[in-house]
């Protein structure tokens, strides 16, 4: 579900024309409703109602000020992977206590920064990370608290740049050697080991993944225990999809991936963490851009936009589908064309979508990528010198430019000549 809808013939930002924000801000920019981000994290605590748990928002899918302090304020946790965002988290008022820290290279300088910030838990990938958070943590005199992540071995059927859970996959220590990574771990005494950490991948659409690698954590946690280890904290990561394509069958709900959780873990008396990002986001979001051509090829149309593959890399990296609607609301039977949706970047790869067939369009018109939310903004960058394109946040009948369009000579006086040229 999403604020996203048709009123009056022009498509809504929750109470907000779009064509409104889109002649205060121009085109292309991203739009975000409170409302829909607020809905999708409470569905989370929802599903997980009766255990002890913390949602901890994967900042990687969108790490905007305004969305994290929206996120905090209602309670959540922050799951990071480096030390900008950690301290995007800290800025948007996220106590330390309720920041997980995630990631395959994490340098001595970010465990620093986290120790002496106030940290939750390291989730450690690695006995070379293990060994250098030991030393940091000593040279402080601090204990630092962690979670190893571990390599279940589980197929999450997804796309293949996206999948973490698989042998072959950079992330976690293999899982048929935890028992003897963790051993280490207690010996050293600048290390608190605090519970297990998993994450397998992301956008599945498939709750089985998830049921065999929780109950490979599971085992796990028995097994530990039994060895001495206080594992009293189950970190399951995120991961769950969300319906880019409108027209098929909905993923599986927060309360269904829940009750997986309940059925696996639910008797270890462990608090669980997850770290959901793109199902929070990604629905909350579309990217508003601007017809600039209708271009007749020679076997084809051209649909071409004010927006490039620079300001949403997903189609061109993914592969990836983003339903892509007008503003204003077609007439019923009105007419119906096919189109190559093309950007201004100067690469064969700067296509949102091929033989996508849509209402008829015009130079001038405005359209809507819908679910965007996630890895939209924060992949964006400013290839063929086009300056980032501006982030809006809509609440009720309100709306607020939360990261503005740099002007191009800001975007040029970034760069510095020597004196020397």
């Amino acid at each position: 579900m999403d604020h996203f809808i048709y009123r009056n013939g022009v498509l809504h930002a929750e109470d907000v024309p779009v064509p409104e924000i889109a002649a205060a801000v121009g085109t292309p920019f991203y739009l975000y409703s409170a409302a829909t981000l607020s809905r999708h994290l409470r569905l989370f605590d929802e599903a997980l109602e009766g255990l002890d748990h913390l949602v901890c928002f994967a900042m990687k899918a969108n790490s905007n000020l305004a969305v994290l302090k929206l996120m905090g304020d209602l309670g959540a946790g922050m799951d990071v992977v480096s030390a900008g965002e950690y301290l995007k988290a800290r800025a948007a008022g996220i106590p330390g206590e309720r920041i997980v820290f995630s990631g395959v290279g994490k340098t001595r300088e970010e465990m620093r920064i986290a120790l002496e910030g106030g940290i939750r838990q390291f989730n450690v990938e690695s006995e070379p990370e293990m060994e250098a958070l030991n030393e940091v943590a000593l040279s402080l005199g601090k204990v630092a608290p962690v979670a190893f992540r571990v390599n279940p071995d589980v197929d999450p059927r997804t796309h293949a740049k996206i999948a973490t859970g698989k042998a072959e996959n950079k992330f976690g220590i293999p899982i048929s050697r935890a028992a003897e990574v963790y051993a280490r771990a207690a010996r050293l005494p600048g290390l608190e080991v605090v519970g297990i950490d998993v994450h397998i991948g992301s956008q599945l659409t498939d709750l089985e993944p998830f049921e065999l690698a929780y109950g490979r954590v599971a085992e796990l946690a028995r097994r530990l225990r039994a060895e001495g280890h206080d594992i009293r904290r189950l970190d399951l990561g995120g991961g769950l999809g969300i319906p880019y394509e409108r027209a098929n069958s909905a993923p599986p709900l927060p309360v269904e991936y829940g009750e997986v959780i309940r059925r696996t873990v639910g008797d270890l008396d462990c608090e669980i963490e997850i770290e959901p990002g793109r199902l929070i986001a990604g629905n909350a979001g579309i990217m508003v851009s601007r017809v600039i051509y209708v271009k007749s090829g020679e076997d084809r149309e051209f649909l071409i936009l004010d927006s490039g593959m620079n300001d949403l890399v997903r189609p061109a990296m993914y592969e990836a589908h983003h339903d892509i609607i007008p503003v204003a609301e077609p007439a019923p039977g009105a007419e119906r064309a096919v189109y190559d949706v093309v950007g201004p970047i100067c690469e064969t790869g700067d296509t949102f979508a091929r033989g996508r067939e849509m209402p008829a369009m015009a130079a001038g018109d405005l359209v809507a990528f819908r679910s965007a939310g996630a890895y939209g903004a924060v992949m964006a960058s400013e290839y063929n010198s086009r300056p980032l394109i501006p982030e809006v946040m809509v609440r009720g009948d309100q709306f607020a430019v939360i990261r503005r369009r740099p002007s191009f000579d800001e975007m040029i006086n970034r760069d510095t000549i020597p004196p020397w040229l």
